[in-house]
């Protein structure tokens, strides 16, 4: 039996619970309390987010490190006191978060055996993995009665795991990161922490509607033990560019302006760099504007929408698993995907607002029609979609949910369904806690399912793309077979 197997068979034995305490916020909250809204309530019925970094292991012995981001996470609960908080309802029905500085969990782990290839190397992600985190599989409505977060450390032969378990009512991903970036930055000794986070709650998502929880509370609406497989597939900058240039019926080619417009939103680039990388490609752009002729202006202009790179990927996923999973050619197929609604709405949010402000978006096409059409048609109907979702969707969906207030169903209910999770361009990289950027981004158990996606950033940056895909045995088998997925997929 390879170590990879002996990981996957025998994972309960390999790592192991040192010690586990409560840390409080290292200044008392003045916070009052905050109302759910719209976009949290929903998330009641699913499980607490479970995300984290692999990092190479730090010059520090174990107590030392342990001390460390204990007392870092103690000084960045004073920034995020709802996170150290409890859920309570009122006589009303109202939940709230009461930031009463409770406290959240904090474990520290040993799995000596396991080493940074162990996790990286073998095809589906091992599962030891999962147990690099807490509350694996706790329902976010048990908020009520228990932390609202949980950080683990797991030190490894030749590194360390940092996890955060968050309650999906509490965050969404743009907050989570935001959070988890703010505890490195502490944690790396910044003094002024760079993204405060915004917990107003004066906008249409706070809702006077009262959501009836069921007696013992929600549960979660997927079976949590059908067999699944769980792999990472890795999309290079130029894969990416392939694809999306592919999807837009053009010639492959990176421009200069391309390249250029990749380094200016380049996360590891300086911000100078990025300022004059910016101006280059205004520049770039103005000047292949004054050379065409007017007509020719027009007439781009005029041309078929521009379909972004994780549409076009999106669609390539869509169209693949579809495909793997022999569906009736009438069979209805749904994708859906989650949208920040942060900038859609009018007035706008903040973009660092605090909480859960999304709204999933379901894209219908029978599957002969998926199949059928070429790539582009299936990225039309995304994008389609998602640039239609302004103020006045949002709203329509706040006013739908009003008019029946319930959580989220999430799962896939008549096997033909994808849901697209969190995000390429969250900052799951920008976590250096003082000893170097993490290797690779990792999730627990949570809310996972045949067709749950969640969508992260290469480690490279430039535009790569790692897609976290959870499917059915023999849906995945398809999947790895098909060659119109696998050519863009990284060898490495």
């Amino acid at each position: 039996m390879t170590c990879s197997e002996l990981l996957q068979s025998s994972s309960s034995t390999s790592v192991k619970i040192i010690s586990k305490s409560t840390v409080f916020p290292a200044i008392p909250s003045t916070m009052e309390d905050l109302k759910l809204s719209v976009s949290d309530l929903p998330m009641l019925s699913c499980h607490y987010i479970q995300k984290g970094n692999l990092f190479t292991r730090p010059n520090l012995n174990s107590s030392t490190l342990i001390s460390l981001l204990k007392d870092s996470l103690s000084t960045t609960l004073t920034h995020f006191p709802a996170l150290a908080g409890r859920f309570i309802t009122d006589s009303l029905g109202y939940i709230y978060i009461t930031c009463n500085d409770s406290g959240v969990d904090f474990v520290h782990a040993v799995a000596k055996n396991v080493y940074i290839r162990d996790i990286l190397s073998p095809t589906d992600v091992p599962n030891v993995v999962k147990e690099f985190f807490t509350y694996d599989r706790v329902v976010s409505y048990k908020g009520h009665f228990q932390p609202l977060m949980a950080v683990q450390v797991t030190e490894l032969g030749d590194g360390v795991f940092i996890s955060c378990s968050v309650n999906h009512s509490v965050t969404d991903g743009t907050s989570f990161w935001n959070f988890f970036n703010t505890f490195a930055e502490v944690c790396r000794g910044v003094k002024r922490i760079t993204k405060s986070p915004d917990f107003c709650r004066n906008s249409v998502i706070i809702s006077p509607a009262i959501l009836k929880v069921p007696e013992g509370g929600p549960v979660v609406t997927f079976d949590t033990k059908a067999p699944i497989r769980e792999r990472i597939f890795s999309f290079s900058r130029e894969a990416i560019l392939e694809l999306k240039s592919k999807v837009n019926n053009r010639k492959f080619s990176i421009s200069a302006v391309e390249l250029i417009g990749k380094q200016s939103n380049d996360p590891w680039n300086s911000n100078k760099d990025a300022k004059m990388a910016s101006k280059l490609e205004n520049w770039i752009r103005n000047a292949v504007a004054v050379s065409k002729p007017q007509s020719l202006i027009e007439t781009e202009s005029m041309a078929a929408v521009e379909i972004s790179s994780f549409q076009s990927l999106s669609a390539l996923l869509w169209r693949c698993v579809t495909r793997a999973r022999k569906l009736n050619p009438e069979k209805t197929t749904t994708f859906r995907m989650a949208v920040n609604c942060r900038h859609r709405l009018e007035p706008k949010l903040n973009p660092l607002y605090f909480g859960n402000a999304i709204q999933s978006i379901p894209t219908f096409a029978s599957a002969d029609d998926v199949l059928s059409n070429d790539l582009r048609w299936a990225a039309e109907q995304l994008n389609k979609n998602v640039k239609d979702h302004g103020n006045d969707t949002v709203r329509k969906y706040v006013a739908e949910w009003e008019s029946n207030p319930r959580t989220f169903p999430l799962g896939n209910f008549d096997g033909a369904m994808i849901t697209m999770g969190s995000s390429p361009r969250f900052p799951m990289f920008d976590n250096d806690f003082g000893w170097g950027r993490p290797v690779a981004v990792r999730s627990g158990w949570a809310n996972k399912f045949d067709g749950k996606i969640s969508a992260f950033p290469g480690r490279e940056g430039g535009g790569s793309v790692d897609l976290e895909v959870v499917l059915a045995p023999e849906t995945m088998a398809g999947l790895e077979s098909d060659p119109e997925f696998m050519q863009y997929v990284s060898s490495y």
